[in-house]
C-alpha cells in the first residue's frame, strides 16, 4: 500500500477592486480517522519490538510521524479516554474509575468527536471508545457519550459468545477482564467483535465518504481475555517468547504502593507466563490486520490524501516487569503509549519524534489540524510543530496519576528523566534515568547524588499537578 501524502491547500485570491476571484476550488475539509486500541503498548515492529508482527500498524508509522515519548495521564481505561476525549486532565475530570461517566462532574462538556459534530462533522463511533467493560459490556454501549455521535454501533462476535471456554490462569481474581485469560479460537476475523469493528467502520467510510466525517474506530484487543483465531498464535513459538529479567535486589528499592500483582507474577510458573504473553503478542497481531483492512479502504475511496490518522493505545500494560502484569502503575511499561499520527502533507511524515507528548494532547491537536475552535481551557497542547518538524524544541513533559488504596500516586516524565510520588511522598518516591536505566531497575530517589535532581523534578511534578487540582 502506498500512501498519499499531499494536502494542497486552496486559496481565492483577490484583486484590489476587491470583486475578481479564481476560480480555484476549496479543499476539502480534512477527516479524521480516530484508532483506539485497548491495552495496546508499544510491543510492535515499528517500536523495534523483535518478534511481534505489526505490519499495518508499521506501515502507518512508516508513512507519518510515530511518537516514541508517548504518555497516558492513567494507567487505566476510563480515567484515561475520559480524559483524552475531554481535553483535560484526571485532577480536573475527577475520574480515577471505570464506573463514572466524561459528564458525571462537567455536564456541559464538549468532546472531541462532539466539537467535531457540532461544525458539520459526520460524527460516528464503532466499538470502544468511551469506555466499556471488556469483556462484559462488549455488545453494550457502556458508558458512552450519546452527545458526540451521530451514528454508533456496538459489535459483538464469537468471542464475546464463547469467553466461557477461554483458559484463565488468574481464576483467583474473580473478573476475567482483569485475569490472565486467553483463547484460541476457530472461525474467521470477521466473525470476532474486532473484525465487525472494521467491517463497520468501512460500512461507514462508504457511505459517508462524500462529506467531512470524524470516524472513531475502538478495537478491544489485546485487552484481555486475549482472543484470537488461530493463524496469529501460530505466528509465534512459545519457546520465543522471553520473560523481562531483571536483577532480584532492586525489589527492595520500589514503594509497596507502586506494585499492584503480589507475589510477583501472580506465583505462576513461567510456562503459563509464556503461554499468556504469546495470546497477548497474537492479539495484537489479529487487531493489526483489522486496522490494515480500515486503511485499505480508506486509499480505495481515495480520502487518504485528506484524512488525519490518528492511532494510539489508551495506556500501557506490563508484561511480567518488576514482576507486574497488565496496568495501574506508574512504570514506564504501563504509562507510556503508542501514538501515531498521519497529517497529510505533514513535513516531518516518515520521521519519528523523540520528544515527550501526552494522550490529552490529542484534542487541541486535531482542532487545530481541522481548524476547528476548540475550547479555550483545555489542558493539552497541539502537537502540529512535531508534526512538522518532529525533533523541533519542545519542553513540555508528562504527566501520569493512579491511585493505589485510596492514596495517589503521581510521576512526570521528562525526556531523561522520571520522577514518582507516592501519597505525597509520604508512602515513597521514585527517580529513574532513563538515558542509563531505560528498563527502571535503580531507583535513585534516595541517593544524595541526586538531590538536586529530585528537588528539580519534584517542583516540575507541583506545577502540574498544583495547577490542575481542582
Amino acid at each position: 500500500m502506498i500512501w498519499t501524502c499531499a494536502f494542497v491547500l486552496g486559496c481565492f485570491a483577490f484583486s484590489r477592486s476587491g470583486f475578481t476571484e479564481t476560480t480555484s476550488t476549496p479543499p476539502p475539509k480534512l477527516n479524521v480517522l480516530f484508532i483506539a486500541v485497548d491495552d495496546l503498548n508499544v510491543s510492535l515492529g515499528c517500536y523495534g519490538h523483535s518478534l511481534v508482527k505489526s505490519p499495518n500498524i508499521d506501515r502507518l508509522a512508516k508513512h507519518g510521524v510515530r511518537f516514541d515519548r508517548a504518555y497516558c495521564q492513567y494507567p487505566l481505561c476510563n480515567p484515561s479516554r475520559s480524559s483524552l476525549l475531554s481535553g483535560f486532565r484526571p485532577d480536573t475530570t475527577k475520574i480515577y474509575d471505570n464506573g463514572i461517566p466524561v459528564r458525571k462532574h462537567f455536564p456541559d462538556v464538549v468532546t472531541l468527536p462532539q466539537l467535531f459534530k457540532n461544525n458539520g462533522y459526520y460524527s460516528a463511533r464503532v466499538g470502544k471508545i468511551f469506555h466499556y467493560g471488556v469483556p462484559g459490556q462488549i455488545g453494550t454501549s457502556g458508558l458512552d457519550d450519546p452527545p458526540s455521535w451521530n451514528e454508533f454501533v456496538n459489535p459483538s462476535g464469537r468471542d464475546r459468545d464463547e469467553q466461557a471456554d477461554v483458559i484463565n490462569f488468574t481464576p483467583f481474581i474473580h473478573n476475567l477482564g482483569a485475569s490472565l485469560a486467553w483463547m484460541s479460537i476457530g472461525g474467521t476475523d470477521e466473525e470476532e467483535t474486532d473484525g465487525k469493528v472494521a467491517t463497520e467502520t468501512i460500512r461507514i467510510l462508504r457511505e459517508h465518504k462524500d462529506q467531512p466525517f470524524f470516524m472513531a474506530t475502538g478495537f478491544y484487543r489485546p485487552h484481555v481475555p486475549d482472543i484470537a483465531t488461530k493463524k496469529y498464535f501460530d505466528l509465534y513459538s512459545v519457546k520465543d517468547i522471553e520473560l523481562p529479567m531483571g536483577p532480584m535486589e532492586h525489589f527492595a528499592n520500589i514503594p509497596s504502593l507502586a506494585m499492584t500483582v503480589k507475589p510477583p507474577n501472580y506465583g505462576l510458573d513461567g510456562d503459563k507466563l509464556r503461554l499468556f504473553k504469546r495470546a497477548y503478542f497474537a492479539s495484537i497481531s489479529f487487531v493489526d490486520a483489522q486496522v490494515g483492512r480500515v486503511l485499505d479502504e480508506l486509499e480505495r475511496l481515495k480520502l487518504a490524501d485528506h484524512t488525519v490518522v490518528v492511532l494510539f493505545g489508551d495506556h500501557g500494560w506490563l508484561l511480567g516487569e518488576h514482576g507486574q502484569w497488565q496496568k495501574m502503575c506508574l512504570f514506564e511499561e504501563s504509562v507510556r503509549v503508542p501514538l501515531i499520527i498521519l497529517m497529510p502533507g505533514a513535513k516531518g511524515n516518515g520521521h519519528p519524534s523523540p520528544r515527550t507528548v501526552e494522550l490529552v494532547d490529542l484534542y487541541p491537536t486535531l482542532a487545530d489540524l481541522c481548524g476547528l475552535p476548540a475550547p479555550a481551557t483545555l489542558e493539552g497542547k497541539s502537537l502540529r510543530p512535531l508534526l512538522n518538524q518532529p525533533k523541533c524544541a519542545w519542553t513540555a513533559p508528562a504527566y501520569t496519576q493512579v491511585v493505589h488504596a485510596k492514596k495517589m500516586g503521581r510521576s512526570v516524565r521528562t525526556e531523561r528523566w522520571r520522577y514518582t510520588e507516592w501519597n505525597g511522598g509520604k508512602d515513597g518516591l521514585e527517580l529513574y534515568d532513563h538515558d542509563h536505566d531505560p528498563h527502571e531497575w535503580r531507583n535513585l530517589a534516595n541517593d544524595s547524588k541526586y538531590a538536586g535532581t529530585v528537588e528539580e523534578m519534584k517542583k516540575l511534578l507541583n506545577q502540574n499537578f498544583h495547577a490542575t487540582n481542582r
